[in-house]
């Protein structure tokens, strides 16, 4: 447990050059509780430094939330790296990815901690309401961090104080407790965080981001009236409202969409990320180590509203036209244009079509050629723009948090799971699904039926965004679909078939002729009485012996 009170103390980049001396005496080189805070610059800086925690990338220069779902059945990681060994299931306690997450996640807590047990110091010696706000500030990143732990982990240390050294032998708390902390500490900053900021202040935590993040934390621990009360608050609000164009929100255009609660904040010269450059084809020059597979790109529903294994719509020899325009907002799939390339993986297409030029030309195609080409024949589209085009590892393009379309599916699955199906869970689901022109659901549905919509939806809306992985383990569906191949395309082909689509939009290939050519690009196991929490660190283990590893590690 040395990380998260070691690192408590580093705050505004001010290092200390141990705890041990910082512990002995009162420091030269940086701050202490003895001299923080003495004004508001201070405080003001203490907490930017809490926020700036929050952008760590554990692996390639990436946010965290958009590597999650490589660790889940819609997206892979080609790095042969620790987050791969998540995917496959080959992870240990050891394992450095997990560390990471652990680790930066304590080290903000430590820093929150710090500033919640300084702060009143600067009580009555400083504007009221901004010493309030950076109070409710705090405590909401605190909150927001214990969520993501323990969706991760299950029950972990609830740190709500700077430790000394003879205290840190520190049990962990149940997930039930934890959350019922998360929840009290959002319910407090809900009542003071304004509605919104000035440009200056934006990305800073506002009431509709505490209120959306009290909605996902209860949603994901079954307190369905809390979660649906609280997303509720949102839409009558009427704060946020679902941007037009879908494909747009992960771009530059798309910053200042109404439809953003909250964001990690990015500008280059102060702080960026090389997300395009592992998303992107071969052709476009990116590396194409994070990629989609066939298993999601046949989930989608064609226009008419049904699963491809139901649709006359669908044709298996053009496999992507008449689909939710979602498809092809959130992957680059082959026929399509990507970065001003034609996108062909097909291995025979060795030559492809160059848009940047004037006329078009024809060059060779990398993303068939190359040997390190996209493995599953798909790219992501979401988080790359084309003013990213020569600097692909400097993107600026903010990164996602909180958006309103996953307020309205949270109220809807809530209501869902509490059997209090009414109009309201009909307008909500259908005001996702029209925003890209997808028929309504048909009126008189079961709760079942409902519970698939929205599970679906949440699938086709939420790819690559760092959800799945919370979903699939909450609805006990991670065994079925995290077991088996990770498949990508039909090398020279697709499937000759639709396959069969299952209530949660997950394919099952048995009846498809030709499933031997999908190419296997991973074979994944999944230990149900393992893999539905990950491990504690066992250096955490080693150091405190009060804390109890998680079952099977």
């Amino acid at each position: 447990m040395r990380t998260y009170f070691t690192l408590a103390f580093l705050l505004v980049c001010l290092t200390l050059t141990s705890c041990e001396k910082y512990l002995e005496r009162y420091p030269l080189e940086g701050p202490s509780d003895q001299s923080y805070f003495s004004n508001a610059a201070e405080l003001e800086l203490a907490v930017n430094g809490c926020y700036k925690g929050m952008n760590f990338n554990p692996t390639d220069g990436m946010p965290f939330p958009l590597l999650l779902d490589c660790a889940t059945d819609l997206s892979w990681d080609r790095n042969n790296s620790t987050l791969q060994q998540i995917g496959k299931g080959a992870h240990d306690s050891n394992n450095g990815w997990v560390r990471s997450v652990w680790n930066e996640s304590y080290k903000i807590i430590g820093r929150c901690n710090f500033i919640l047990t300084n702060i009143q110091k600067m009580d009555g010696k400083m504007d009221a309401a901004l010493f309030a706000r950076y109070q409710a500030e705090t405590r909401f990143i605190r909150a927001y961090t214990y969520y993501y732990l323990i969706e991760l982990f299950g029950g972990v240390p609830l740190v709500k104080g700077v430790l000394a050294l003879e205290d840190a032998q520190v049990p962990k708390s149940t997930k039930e407790e934890c959350a019922a902390f998360v929840q009290t500490e959002l319910e407090e900053a809900v009542k003071v965080l304004p509605v919104s900021y000035d440009a200056k202040n934006n990305g800073r935590a506002t009431k509709g981001a505490a209120l959306a993040t009290l909605a996902r934390t209860a949603l994901f621990n079954g307190k369905w009236d809390v979660a649906a009360n609280a997303a509720k608050q949102l839409i009558d609000a009427k704060t946020y409202s679902l941007h037009t164009n879908f494909g747009e929100l992960f771009t530059y255009k798309g910053q200042s969409s109404p439809e953003i609660i909250w964001a990690l904040q990015y500008l280059k010269g102060t702080l960026t990320h090389a997300t395009p450059q592992n998303y992107l084809s071969r052709n476009a020059q990116g590396a194409s180590n994070k990629v989609p597979g066939q298993t999601l790109v046949d989930s989608y529903e064609c226009t008419d509203g049904l699963s491809i294994d139901k649709s006359p719509l669908y044709n298996p020899k053009q496999p992507f036209k008449n689909r939710d325009p979602r498809l092809d907002m959130s992957l680059a799939v082959p026929g399509s244009v990507y970065f001003n390339y034609q996108f062909e993986t097909h291995k025979d297409s060795v030559k492809c079509w160059n848009y940047n030029t004037t006329p078009a030309t024809r060059i060779d195609n990398q993303d068939a050629i190359h040997a390190f080409a996209t493995y599953t024949g798909y790219c992501w589209r979401k988080y790359t723009d084309m003013t990213d085009k020569d600097d692909r590892s400097n993107s600026e393009i903010n990164v996602i948090l909180i958006r309103y379309a996953e307020v309205l599916l949270i109220y809807a699955e809530a209501k869902i799971e509490a059997n209090q199906i009414d109009q309201s869970v009909y307008d909500a689901i259908n005001a996702v699904r029209k925003r890209v022109n997808m028929p309504a659901l048909a009126t008189g549905l079961t709760q079942a039926q409902l519970r698939s919509a929205v599970r679906k939806e949440r699938k086709y809306e939420l790819a690559n965004e760092g959800f799945r992985l919370f979903d699939i383990r909450r609805w006990k569906i991670a065994e079925k679909v995290m077991s088996g191949n990770f498949l990508g395309r039909v090398p020279k082909g697709y499937p000759a078939t639709a396959p069969v689509i299952d209530e949660n939009g997950t394919p099952d290939y048995s009846a498809v002729p030709n499933k031997g050519d999908l190419r296997v690009v991973e074979q994944r196991i999944f230990n149900p009485k393992r893999d539905y929490l990950w491990p504690i660190p066992y250096i955490e283990t080693v150091t405190n012996k009060a804390l109890k590893q998680n079952d099977g590690y």
